[in-house]
Order: C-alpha cells, then structure tokens, then sequence
C-alpha cells in the first residue's frame, strides 16, 4: 500500500496579493500573503479534499521559506520532498484585481529557490510512495529542473505510478514576455513547442486551456492542437474553456470540442481567474485518484475552478470535500459564492489554520482584577504576567495542547513572547467588568485594530448575557459581537465567545443552551465557546446538542475557572469530559490568585511565583487529564 497519492513538483512561491480591489497594482495599499504557485496551490488544494499530497520543490532558507513550509504542514501537505536552499530565496508573486478581466501580476523569480531543483533533490523512495506524480510546464523551462522532472516521471513510470501534465504555460516564466508581463498568457514560440512535444509522451494526464494546448500543438486551432499532442502522447487530454466549462478526450479527438466528456458547469460571478486552473486540478486529480469516471471528475474539477474563480487568492479559495459536497447537494445560491453565508461558514470552518483536540489553557488576561490589588502598577501587572508565561511554557514543554489567555494593554511583553511557540493563544478585547458590552479602546471605533493581530491570536470577548436581559440590552450587546464577528472574519481570526449568565440571573440546565441558540440565530458563529462550569449532565448534554446542531464544525468549548478551587473544578470537570466537545479549560485565579497578590505586594520573588504557578497549573492540567481518561461518551 502506497503512502501518498500524490506528488506534485515545481514552483513553489509567496503571493502577495493586493487588498484592495478595483485599482492599479501600481495603487494597492495593502496585500494580503498566502502560499503560491501552481503544484504548491494543488498540492494543498488535493489536500483539503482528502488526498494524501506532497511537494517536491525548494524554497530558501528564510522566512518565506519557512512560511510556505509551515502552510504546508497545516493544510495537510507532506514536505519531506520540500528542500531548503541555502543559497537562494523564495519566490514572490505580486497580484492584483483590477476589474472582471485584467489580473496584473509580478513575479519575483531572478535566481529563485525553486528553479535550482535538480536530479539530486529526487529520492527514489518518495517516489515510489506515491500513487501518482504531477508536473507543471514552468519546470519544464530549464535543462535543470526539466530534469529533476524527467527523473520523477521515470521513477514514476518504474513504480508503477500515474503521471499528469497542468501545461501552465506562462510566456514570461519561459523568457517570452517582460516582466510587466505577467498576465500575459499566450506567446507562440517554435522553441516551446518543441520541447513540451518532447515529453508529453511521458503523461497519462494533460491538463490545459485551449491557448496551453495552443503552445503544445503548434497551432492556435483548438481541435488541430489537440490532434497534435494526441500524435504524439496517448493520454487523457482535458481542455479547460473558461465559461463553457472541460472537456475530456480519451481517444481519437473529433472535429467538434463539444463532442467530448463533460461534467456539469456552474455559472457563478468571477471574481478572480487567478489560481482558478490550479483549483481545477485539485478537483480533476481527486476525481482521477478515487478512479470516477471523467463527467464527476470533472464536475469536482468545475466546482472548484467555480471556488477558485469567486474568492480571494489562490489556495485560500479551494474548498475542503465537505464543502465541495455541501455545495454541490444544495446548488448556487447567490452567483457570487463568498457572499453565500452559509457556504462561506462551511469553508472557513473546515479550512482552519489549525485544529485543536484539546486545549488546556492558563488565563491570566485579568486586568481589573489585578489593578485592584495592593501594590499593583502597570510596569509589575505586566512583569507577573512575563512569570505566567513562564510558568505555562514550563508545564507545555513545546507539546501541543496547551495555552494562554493574555491582553496586549497590560500584558504585552508575554503575549509578543508567546507567539511562535506552538500555544494557543486567546486574546481578550472586551472592557473588564462593562456590561452593556464595551470593547478595549486599541480595537479602535471601526474594530480596525485587528488588522495589526497575528494570525494565531484568537479573539476572546467576554459578554455578561441571560436569556431574560432586558431587550434593549440584548440588542445593544449583539450589534456590538455581531460587528466584532465579522470584523474577525474580515482579518482571518478565530473568535472565542465567554457568556458567563450566572453573574446575571438565575440559571438552570437550559440556559446557556438558550443563549448559544440565540447567537446562531442571529448568525454568530464562535470558533470557540468559553463557558462556565455547569452543574448537572444535564445542562452540559443540552448546551453541546446547541452548538454541534448549529456547527458540527465548530473547534469546541473550554471551561471557565470563575476562581473556583481546584476541589470544585475537579467535580466540574468530572461532569464536562464525557462530552467530547468540550476540549479542555482556560483558567486563571485558581492558578495565580495568591501568587499575584504577593507578587505585587512584594512578598515573594520571582522564582517561587513561577515555581508554584507551574505547579498548581500542572496540577489542573492533570486534573482535567484524568477526568478526561475516564472515556469520551457523547
């Protein structure tokens, strides 16, 4: 049994692409970065719909490089074949939309990391891993990375390996256009023709638009071109033809295009081209592998293409398989698919950065709390929380599933120190103690201070709501976490939603489930919850039948502490750990109360508030731990 199903190698690059549309590239004052380039688009497109996919490119050794590696990993992608180069840096591509037809681009590709691939950087064993390999054509380009190719397409064939051709034929990366050429997509050149005829004999699979099979045929006569990569290569040709959809040629190319295979089309509003050919491998290539028959392969092929062509970027617009299918059961809603609420939620919750099983995490984002205490200045608030953060990296020793929860307005220091370390992180924007809700001045009135939060933060408010809130509070409250959601989404942050309505009213089994109803009702859609501990199964079976009703998808609940003992949060715990959506816990004044109150007080040194701080969370750790090893049952 083979390991992988797929390998794809080429280019490999970072897209920068303009944030603003409707203008000039020469206008954008701001770009949004993802992974690019078209086998490091498919790679993680064929991912995200279930393939086991790996890269063979390279990439320097710089922060690109490990940017695009890191990506990588989080989309599911093997990068053992992903080589680090010493010597060169990574490719960047500057992208633009400027109206419904013209897509600027500049590539940054002089000497790039991915064009020094050669023979050496491919391993017989990966190969023979794999069930089929993948090339693109801008690697067939120079006699270097032409061979590191040619050599995969033999060990393929030894193997016994399927083989695919995506011609991506790029006039400027083959030296036929100038470098404000990048859009430029057709160029006849004799010499191109040439070497692409040389080694399409090579593929089971050619995949191109009709100008790509243009360049590969010698001639600008679709059927004609196609005749002539059939004479020379026995494979499956599939012709890409925009807004008239694929069609599949498995044998002798008739007079007519629409007297091939066809898989059904999806009119949608375009939105950007870019990116849209590799989204459309991604689909044929899961199609291929699971061995359906062209018309579904190439309806996966179209829809994604239809993803690709409606969002923004490249690998960020492909659709995960529960996507793929939630989309083609329900059909189009609206033409323009990333203002489909409910397809959009789908897509952001099954695409995540990253999933976390479980979260333990050490909440020391208090800020009242702390100012309130003898002794407490902001310069020593913001020192006892650098010591928080020691104490959590010593109990997470770099393993997974383990967190914090700190602000930036007194803890600064720790939460910059914190990123980068494998924690999560949980950042608080909400106005200690306001109710109705208040957010921290730094988010600004438009909530534009997200823009500046790393990506891995996670947006924490904390609401004081019930059921029986007064409707002007209700609705006062809402507006304010119905503009924070979408402004979270809006810069690609997870939210985590506190409702603590204990502090409010009276509560009973059904309370919080009525309030996390409400929130879906009004379309809210919280990563996480963050909820406080109940006091009966009965409470906790009806809240988790809330949320996985509304979001299946969702990345679950963590237990609030309300500075319970460690006596009483056993017992909650013992209670929450058979439901398997609840992930684990953020707490805090269990862990710190009494080292933060001597710390500040002057009572106590450093040392001994990390010492005792690691234990007691050590010890909460251990706790939930062994209520969670009595066994998930629901």
């Amino acid at each position: 049994m083979k390991s992988l199903d797929v390998i794809t190698i080429g280019r490999s690059s970072v897209d920068l692409y303009g944030a603003q549309i409707g203008g000039r590239l020469e206008d954008m004052g701001s770009f949004q970065k993802y992974i690019g380039g078209s086998p490091t688009n498919m790679a993680a497109g064929m991912a995200r719909l279930g393939l086991k996919s790996a890269l063979i490119t390279r990439v320097g050794n710089e922060h690109m490089g490990r940017f695009i590696r890191e990506e990588l990993v989080r989309e599911g992608v093997d990068v053992q074949g992903v080589k680090t180069d010493p010597d060169r840096l990574t490719a960047l591509v500057l992208l633009g939309i400027r109206d419904e037809t013209q897509f600027p681009l500049i590539f940054y590709r002089e000497n790039c990391a991915d064009m020094a691939l050669c023979e050496a950087d491919i391993d017989e064993g990966f190969i023979a891993s794999a069930r089929s390999v993948v090339a693109t054509g801008t690697h067939l380009s120079h006699p270097r990375t032409s061979a590191a190719v040619i050599k995969a397409l033999t060990l393929a064939r030894k193997y016994g390996a399927r083989t695919a051709l995506d011609i991506d034929y790029r006039p400027n990366l083959w030296g036929l256009a100038g470098h404000d050429s990048g859009e430029s997509r057709f160029i006849a050149s004799a010499e191109v023709t040439a070497r692409l005829q040389a080694v399409l004999h090579r593929f089971d699979l050619i995949v191109g638009t009709e100008e790509e099979f243009h360049i590969a045929g010698g001639t600008t006569d679709t059927v004609a071109a196609l005749r002539a990569v059939r004479a020379v290569s026995a494979a499956t040709l599939v012709c890409k033809r925009g807004a008239a959809g694929a069609v599949a040629f498995t044998g002798t190319i008739p007079a007519s295009l629409d007297e091939g295979q066809t898989g059904p089309g999806f009119p949608i509003e375009v939105f950007n081209v870019l990116g849209a050919g590799d989204g459309f491998m991604s689909g044929l290539i899961k199609g291929w592998m699971d061995d359906e028959p062209w018309p579904t392969a190439l309806k996966y092929a179209n829809v994604c293409g239809a993803f690709a062509v409606s969002r923004h970027g490249c690998t960020p617009a492909y659709p995960s398989w529960q996507e793929l299918q939630f989309f083609v059961d329900r059909g189009i809603v609206t033409p323009a698919l990333r203002h489909d609420a409910a397809l959009e939620q789908i897509h952001w919750s099954t695409n995540r950065r990253k999933s976390w099983p479980e979260v333990r995490a050490f909440a020391y984002d208090h800020r009242l709390q702390l100012e309130e205490l003898p002794g407490a200045s902001p310069e020593k608030i913001g020192r006892f929380k650098e010591l928080c953060l020691e104490a959590t990296l010593q109990v997470a020793q770099g393993r997974p599933g383990y967190g914090l929860l700190c602000d930036n307005r007194l803890g600064k220091t720790a939460l910059h120190r914190a990123a980068g370390q494998g924690l999560w992180i949980g950042r608080p924007v909400e106005w200690p103690g306001s109710r109705p809700l208040a957010l921290e001045p730094e988010l600004g009135p438009d909530f534009g201070g997200l823009s500046e939060w790393p990506l891995e933060h996670v947006v924490k408010v904390l609401c004081f709501c019930h059921p029986a809130d007064a409707p002007q509070m209700q609705a006062d409250q809402e507006a304010t976490i119905t503009r924070l959601f979408h402004a979270c989404r809006r810069n690609r942050l997870e939210m985590l939603l506190e409702v603590i309505p204990s502090k409010v009213g009276p509560v009973d089994d059904l309370t919080t489930a009525r309030l996390i109803t409400r929130f879906y009702d009004i379309g809210i859609y919280p990563d996480w919850w963050k909820l406080e501990p109940m006091q009966s199964t009965a409470a906790w079976a009806a809240t988790c039948d809330a949320v996985q009703s509304r979001d299946p998808h969702v990345q679950g609940i963590v237990i609030l502490g309300l500075g319970q003992s460690e006596a009483e949060l056993a017992a909650a715990f013992r209670l929450a750990a058979p439901f398997a959506l609840v992930k684990g816990f953020a707490v805090g004044r269990t862990i710190h109360a009494d080292m933060g109150r001597a710390f500040l007080a002057g009572q106590i040194d450093e040392a001994t508030a990390v010492a005792t701080m690691a234990e007691n969370y050590r010890r909460l750790c251990g706790i939930w731990d062994q209520a969670r090893a009595t066994g998930v049952s629901t």
